[in-house]
């Protein structure tokens, strides 16, 4: 284990985190409703933290190696979540408890968008921007940003990319290195941003909010300036914009970047996994907005639709925006929501969930088995586009699902053991572990009325969600601290 290199690394990027408070300080100043005083202290403790992290290890310089990537990660995820809980403590406008504002913190980090917060609407305009702003860091990756700038202070990058990065295909490098890979999706992210922000701004959004709101639509995160989120706005255009920015963005961004270099659209419809996903989505949206009309949840199909498809995305791809309460409707479609936010986004996108490839995956591997008992000696390779998938990630895909589900289980034995109610723990534990945000029962508007106990549970399985639970079990390993 590199100590030395791990400490200066985590120094570094606590000084780089640090330049991300200037912007709430400057919007503080412009709408003059208080709290840069919050930001520009934890600006100068973040900074001075980072520089006695940095400064006595500057000289070091050897290659990271795969447990020190993993060490990087979860150490910096950890940090941060705690940091940036500073201006949320720090502001005396916004009455929160150490607890609450951690539990916010990594939140917004890891794109959960579960909140303890109200009154969102009356709020200085400087939270409201840093909630976002925490949303629109973590969806990316502040690692994978840092790994673009890393190479250029002498430290290699690939680890903490490997370690930091969702889903099964985290070699596939879609740049020569792995600098040129990180400033890519960094610039695909940001121009989805822009073109998202603007959107919303020509819907009729005013720019504080569209740009706040483009923060979390890219990022498949769902906090809101509003505490009626999106359905403040009560636009069917602002949701038909969101809907096609969240599909957008639970995509593969490498799907993205081959469509941009090629100017083929084509190139997504021959990828099974962008194929799957929308699948998915059109199956959901039209389950949803029959079983709304059927139901006479909405007088008109069209409202239904208007309603069914912009939860069913939301929801679906880990979102966690609402236009309306999806935890009253009736019949099994709650539920059915949540059950598809396990399915989640694509790899390589910001969406939360198991990840549709694994899911993909897990489907054919089911039936090559059920195929098996018929012609048990035959060889039946799992196949993708006409390409066997190796052994070896299949074992992956498996003892990932497996993890996930004992994880998610603990999680809600957990919660219950500290008196939540079952449907509330499920919920809780689904929206927490996808990164999704809202549940059902006592958390299907908020998190703010659960105990204590609960809150820091639920903010573990936020980090092991965006970690995708190997990143920060493997730590916990005796192999791991013996090789």
């Amino acid at each position: 284990m590199q100590n030395s290199m791990i400490i200066k690394i985590l120094g570094l990027l606590l000084m780089v985190y640090s330049v991300t408070l200037v912007p709430p300080i400057i919007v503080a100043l412009i709408y003059q409703d208080g709290a840069h005083w919050a930001f520009a202290t934890a600006l100068v403790l973040t900074l001075i933290a980072g520089l006695l992290l940095w400064y006595p290890n500057r000289h070091e310089r050897r290659e990271l190696k795969i447990r020190d990537g993993f060490i990087v990660v979860v150490m910096f995820w950890t940090a941060l979540g705690l940091v940036g809980a500073l201006p949320l403590v720090l502001e005396e406008e916004v009455p929160i408890s150490i607890t609450d504002a951690v539990f916010e913190s990594f939140s917004g980090l890891t794109t959960t968008g579960a909140t303890v917060l109200s009154g969102l609407d009356t709020m200085p305009h400087a939270i409201l921007w840093y909630r976002q702003q925490l949303q629109w860091l973590g969806g990316m990756g502040i690692i994978v940003l840092a790994v673009a700038i890393l190479p250029m202070l002498g430290i290699g990058g690939m680890q903490l990319y490997r370690a930091e990065m969702p889903g099964p295909t985290k070699d596939n490098k879609i740049a020569p290195r792995i600098s040129e890979t990180a400033k890519t999706l960094w610039l695909i992210y940001v121009a989805l941003t822009v073109a998202c922000a603007a959107a919303y701004k020509l819907a009729g959004m005013n720019w504080f909010d569209a740009i706040g709101h483009s923060f979390s639509t890219v990022a498949i995160g769902g906090f809101s300036t509003h505490d009626a989120s999106i359905g403040y706005f009560d636009s069917a255009l602002i949701e038909a914009i969101a809907i096609f920015f969240m599909f957008l963005a639970g995509a593969n961004f490498a799907l993205h970047f081959r469509a941009f270099r090629t100017l083929e659209v084509r190139t997504y419809f021959t990828d099974p996994e962008f194929k799957t996903y929308t699948s998915v989505l059109l199956i959901g949206v039209l389950i949803s907005t029959g079983y709304l009309y059927w139901q006479a949840v909405y007088p008109s199909w069209t409202e239904a639709l208007r309603y069914g498809s912009f939860m069913t995305v939301s929801i679906a791809t880990t979102t966690g925006f609402g236009n309306a309460d999806f935890a009253t409707w009736p019949g099994f479609l709650p539920v059915m929501l949540i059950l598809m936010s396990f399915i989640g986004g694509s790899a390589g996108s910001t969406g939360g969930g198991i990840k549709v490839i694994r899911f993909l995956l897990l489907l054919k591997q089911g039936v090559r088995e059920v195929q098996r008992l018929m012609h048990p000696n035959a060889l039946m390779p799992v196949k993708l586009n006409g390409r066997a998938i190796s052994e070896r990630v299949m074992s992956s895909v498996w003892g990932f699902f497996a993890l996930y589900v004992a994880t998610f289980v603990v999680i809600l034995l957990l919660l219950m053991a500290f008196g939540m109610d079952q449907v509330t723990a499920f919920s809780a534990t689904a929206a927490t572990l996808n990164n999704l945000g809202p549940g059902l029962g006592e958390v299907a508007a908020n998190f703010g009325q659960i105990n204590d106990p609960q809150k820091w549970i639920l903010t573990l399985s936020m980090l092991l969600g965006r970690l995708e639970i190997f990143t920060l079990l493997v730590i916990l390993t005796r192999t791991f601290w013996r090789a």
